[in-house]
Formats: C-alpha cells, sequence, structure tokens
C-alpha cells in the first residue's frame, strides 16, 4: 500500500480520535476559550516523511495532551505495516486525569491505561496455550 495513503489513513483515524472525546471533558479552572473554541497551547509536526514516517504532538487550552510517531516496518516486503505509537490524556469535569498509551500495527489497536479493562490471568493462560498448541485445534 503507498505509504502516504497509509499516512493519510492515520492522520484521519487520530483526527477521529480527537473529534471522539467527549464534549463535557472540560476543567473549567484551566479553560482557554473563546467562542466556544479551546484554543491550541502548543502544537508540532513532522511528516509525513518520504520513508513514511511522522509525527506529532498538541496540548489544548482545557488540558488534553496527545503525541504520536508513526513508521513503515517490513518496506518493501508483502509486510509492510504501519505501525505508530503514541499516548493521550484528558481530565473529566471531577478532575479525575486519564491517560491511554498505544501501538496500532498490523496486529491492531493496543491501548493501556489504568482505567481501561485488562484480560484476567486465567484467560491470558488459556489464549497462551491455544497458540502453543495449535494441533489440538485443527491448525496442523
Amino acid at each position: 500500500m503507498n505509504s502516504l495513503v497509509i499516512t493519510l489513513c492515520v492522520f484521519v483515524a487520530a483526527v477521529s480520535m480527537i473529534a471522539a472525546f467527549p464534549q463535557n471533558v472540560v476543567d473549567d479552572r484551566v479553560l482557554a476559550r473563546s467562542n466556544n473554541q479551546i484554543s491550541i497551547v502548543r502544537q508540532a509536526s513532522d511528516g509525513p516523511n518520504p520513508d513514511g514516517s511522522y509525527s506529532y504532538s498538541y496540548e489544548t487550552g482545557n488540558g488534553i495532551q496527545a503525541q504520536e510517531d508513526g513508521h513503515l516496518n517490513n518496506v518493501g516486503t508483502d509486510q509492510e505495516a504501519l505501525e505508530a505509537r503514541g499516548s493521550y490524556s484528558y481530565t473529566d469535569n471531577e478532575g479525575n486525569i486519564f491517560q491511554v498509551s498505544y501501538v496500532a500495527n498490523e496486529n491492531g489497536f493496543q491501548p493501556e491505561g489504568a482505567h481501561l479493562p485488562s484480560v484476567p490471568p486465567l484467560i491470558q493462560r488459556a489464549l497462551q496455550y491455544i497458540a502453543e498448541h495449535p494441533e489440538e485445534n485443527g491448525q496442523e
């Protein structure tokens, strides 16, 4: 897939993620509004570069922060895939800070955050067993 198309898709996904933040995530103590618009207080970006890499970061007037770096893995092969690593954080009306770190690659979107549910250890062991014994699952 063309690296420019991949980069564009990641950028659109990032913008969609930002737009999906709950509209009531506002901390009145640090609000920087003008006509109901929240200002961007810091912003940086690089790319997309010819090798498919890019990076961006920003912080808004109400404390939302996000950053992401991306690059192509396995360039020039059938397994070529974009990998993005990043994080974002925001504060809700009660002052709770939510932080998410993630990797997105050929294995899907893999978020981590203290507020996100995790896979129980018993399920993890079962999944590991299934992966280690494909012959028992008709996958030889």
